[in-house]
């Protein structure tokens, strides 16, 4: 028998009579149908994310290749600046304005680029210079391998002569017309070089002088406070990463170049503060510097002195100490936090040393530091789990993450 206390049971809404059935006009019929539509905007708005993605990467490297006299110095005056920013921060905390301690920077990093120029082109073009009569000492130490190659070449072309049954044409070849002169050369190629040059100090030096107001800007003009920490954190890890892992590694190769150039000297071989100076500058650029830089000291060698076994130690110097630099001494120095994958440095060198040239090798693992630390701030997009899993470009434990706050709020 029913409580007299008990409410009145509530009767259902009564729908009116000209009201719309569920599910017309766009409305979903049940809660069940607003999370596949927002599930298909998100896959909708992901794949529109991704196509761009990959038209900027595929287009990207060609603009770059062909705007390289913009590009090239834009860089390099950007990621010198990231490194000078520690030491304008310490002439700016011993009260000096922004403007003359930018000056100061730009003024020692330039000091120091010629002294390292002048180390190296100077004595390299004198060195140089007698390579046409050292052909002969050159010849002499390579003799049984130059008899080996003549050999192998008259038996490949005596081959080709019995197989081939009639003379290959030559491909008709435009004639270029090189310079008449060095004048004509460096009246065609210099000033551009110079206005590049000049474009890059200006660039590093009014970057400079502005960073301060322009990281308070960026990060005050955030419209969360976790926004600006997120931003200050960014901006402070580039600069780190940046500036440490140049710093050391110019540390590292400088005195990798004082060893070399002391063992050098110690064999007779002649400009060895040249040599030293060749190898730091090419062991910037990873796995390909150093290779390169043997191979030059294997020149070097051979024009120096009478025997081939002499001749072939310099080289062997170089590259014994480059493997215990690169093996013991670095790792035990940078340590763990600036790690990063030997593939993307390889990917990282190809890439920009075909779009820039050696100058892309050189700035390879800065720009990929740079990458890394924004990604990793920014978060890395899951494209496999838009292929496979949820369909969209957020990692999956982030979308749990977020669907377990909703339920646990609703709940």
């Amino acid at each position: 028998m029913a409580d007299l206390h008990d409410p009145a049971p509530t009767p259902p809404p009564v729908r009116p009579a000209d009201a719309p059935p569920p599910g017309a006009l766009g409305i979903p019929s049940h809660p069940g149908e607003d999370a596949r539509i927002a599930q298909r905007r998100d896959r909708l708005l992901a794949s529109l994310t991704l196509t761009a993605g990959v038209g900027l990467m595929v287009g990207l490297p060609f603009a770059l290749k062909a705007g390289s006299e913009f590009f090239l110095p834009t860089t390099v005056a950007l990621v010198i600046s990231l490194a000078l920013i520690p030491l304008l921060q310490w002439l700016e905390r011993r009260r000096l304005p922004s403007p003359i301690a930018a000056l100061l920077c730009v003024i020692l990093f330039l000091i120091a680029a010629n002294i390292a120029i002048a180390a190296i082109v100077v004595p390299a073009t004198e060195f140089f210079r007698l390579l046409p009569t050292r052909i002969n000492r050159i010849q002499s130490n390579l003799q049984p391998l130059l008899d080996l190659y003549s050999n192998l070449e008259h038996y490949v072309n005596r081959t080709l002569r019995q197989v081939a049954s009639k003379p290959v044409r030559p491909a008709p070849s435009a004639a270029v017309s090189p310079p008449s002169s060095i004048v004509e050369l460096a009246a065609t190629s210099a000033p551009a070089f110079i206005v590049q040059v000049f474009y890059a100090i200006l660039v590093a030096y009014f970057f400079l002088s502005g960073w301060t107001r322009l990281r308070q800007r960026m990060i005050t003009e955030r419209a969360s406070f976790g926004g600006a920490m997120a931003t200050a954190r960014v901006l402070q890890d580039v600069v780190d990463d940046v500036s440490s892992y140049l710093g050391t590694i110019t540390a590292i190769n400088i005195a990798l170049g004082a060893i070399i150039a002391t063992a050098l000297y110690l064999i007779g071989m002649p400009f060895p503060l040249m040599w030293g100076g060749i190898v730091v500058l090419l062991n910037y650029i990873p796995y390909f510097g150093p290779v390169i830089a043997a191979l030059l000291l294997a020149v070097g060698g051979l024009m120096t002195f009478n025997d081939i076994w002499t001749a072939l130690t310099a080289p062997a110097i170089m590259y014994g100490t480059h493997l215990i630099e690169a093996n013991v001494v670095t790792p035990l120095i940078v340590g763990h936090r600036l790690t990063i994958n030997p593939v993307l440095i390889l990917i990282s060198i190809s890439f920009w040393g075909w779009v820039w040239g050696t100058a892309g090798a050189l700035l390879a693992v800065p720009i990929l530091i740079i990458v890394q630390t924004v990604i990793g701030a920014a978060g890395r997009p899951d494209i496999t789990g838009f292929l496979f899993e949820h369909g969209t470009l957020v990692r999956g434990r982030d979308r749990g993450a977020k669907n377990f706050a909703d339920d646990a709020r609703s709940g």
